[in-house]
C-alpha cells in the first residue's frame, strides 16, 4: 500500500453507525462501506474505525488520508472531545487515540462543518466565497466554509448557531423551552424537528411526529399549517441574524427538515423583514448530497490547510 496514492478517506462517526467513503486524486468516489456503531463504547469505537479503514484500504490497495466527521468538537484547551452526544466519546483524547491506532496524521472536525464543506466544495454551494451551512434535524447544527475552508475559530465552536438565542423573540416565545445545553430558548429549541413537535403540542395539546405534522399541512390541516408558519418565521429570523452577522453567499440547508419544500421560498420572503439591508441577495438552496455530505466532507478535510 502506498500512503501517497491521493486517496482520501472520510469518516461519518455517528451515534448508530459509521460510515467510510473513498475519493481518488480525482474526487472519484472508489468506495464506501458503513458499520454499527458500538454501543457506549469507547474502544470497541476506535478499534471499529480502525477495522474499516484496513478493510477499506486493502480493498482499494492503497493507503489514504483519514478525515472524520462526529458531533461535538474538541476542546483547544484540553484536546479532547467535548459536546457529542455519543456520551463515551466525551472526554477522550480521540485525535491521539486514533492516530497511535491507525499510524498515521488524522483530521476531526464538526460534522456540520463537515457538511458545509462538502456542500461548498462540489454541492449546492459549489463555487461559492462563503458558505453557511445548516442541518435541521434531532438537534440543529451549523458550519461556516469561506474559500472552501472550514471555520473552527480560535475557541472551536464557529458556527454553534444553535445555541444562541431565538432572535427578535415574542413575548410567547419567552423565556422559551429549555436546552439539553442548560440554556433556555436556544435556537435549537425553536427549529429542530423535536422543536416544531414541542411547539405544536403546546399550541395544540395534540402530541404528533415531525413527519405527521408535516404531511397533515399538506392537505390543508389548519392547526398544522399555522405550526409550520410559526416554524418558518422562526427559522427566517434565525437566518437573518447569520446574514446580518456574516452575511454569506449562500445558505445551504441539511438534515431532515430541508427537505420541506415550502421553506426555500416563504423563510426568504420572510427574512428580508429582519435583515438590515435594502435587498437579501444571499441564496437559501437545498443540499446536493443528503445524508451523504457529511462523510464526503470528512474526506475532503485533506484538501485544507492544517491549521
Amino acid at each position: 500500500m502506498t500512503s501517497g496514492s491521493g486517496i482520501r478517506l472520510g469518516i461519518d462517526l455517528g451515534g448508530s453507525k459509521i460510515e467510510l467513503i473513498a475519493f481518488d486524486a480525482a474526487g472519484r468516489e472508489r468506495l464506501r462501506r458503513r458499520v454499527r456503531t458500538p454501543r457506549n463504547d469507547y474502544g470497541a469505537t476506535l478499534a471499529a474505525i480502525r477495522d474499516l479503514v484496513v478493510q477499506s484500504e486493502r480493498e482499494l490497495g492503497a493507503g489514504g488520508s483519514v478525515g472524520i466527521g462526529t458531533p461535538g468538537s474538541l476542546s483547544r484547551a484540553s484536546g479532547r472531545l467535548r459536546n457529542s452526544n455519543s456520551a463515551c466519546l466525551n472526554g477522550h483524547l480521540i485525535v491521539q487515540d486514533l492516530e497511535a491506532l491507525l499510524g498515521r496524521p488524522v483530521r476531526i472536525a464538526n460534522d456540520a462543518n463537515c457538511f458545509a464543506l462538502s456542500e461548498a466544495i462540489d454541492g449546492a454551494a459549489s463555487g461559492a466565497e462563503v458558505v453557511f451551512g445548516v442541518i435541521l434535524g434531532t438537534g440543529v447544527g451549523a458550519g461556516i466554509v469561506v474559500r472552501g475552508r472550514a471555520l473552527s475559530g480560535p475557541n472551536g465552536i464557529a458556527g454553534e448557531w444553535g445555541h444562541n438565542s431565538l432572535p427578535w423573540p415574542r413575548p410567547e416565545e419567552l423565556p422559551g423551552p429549555p436546552c439539553y445545553c442548560g440554556k433556555t430558548g436556544c435556537i435549537e429549541t425553536f427549529v429542530s424537528g423535536p422543536g416544531l413537535a414541542n411547539d405544536h403540542r403546546l399550541s395544540t395539546g395534540a402530541s404528533l411526529e415531525t413527519e405527521v405534522i408535516v404531511a397533515r399541512a399538506g392537505r390543508d390541516d389548519a392547526a398544522c399549517q399555522s405550526t409550520l408558519v410559526r416554524y418558518e418565521d422562526r427559522l427566517a429570523r434565525a437566518l437573518a441574524h447569520v446574514v446580518n452577522v456574516l452575511d454569506p453567499d449562500v445558505i445551504v440547508l441539511g438534515g431532515g427538515l430541508s427537505n420541506l419544500d415550502r421553506l426555500y421560498e416563504n423563510v426568504r420572503r420572510l427574512w428580508s423583514g429582519y435583515v438590515f439591508s435594502d435587498r437579501v441577495d444571499t441564496r437559501l438552496v437545498r443540499n446536493a448530497h443528503g445524508d451523504s455530505s457529511g462523510v464526503r466532507g470528512a474526506a475532503w478535510l485533506w484538501d485544507e490547510p492544517k491549521t
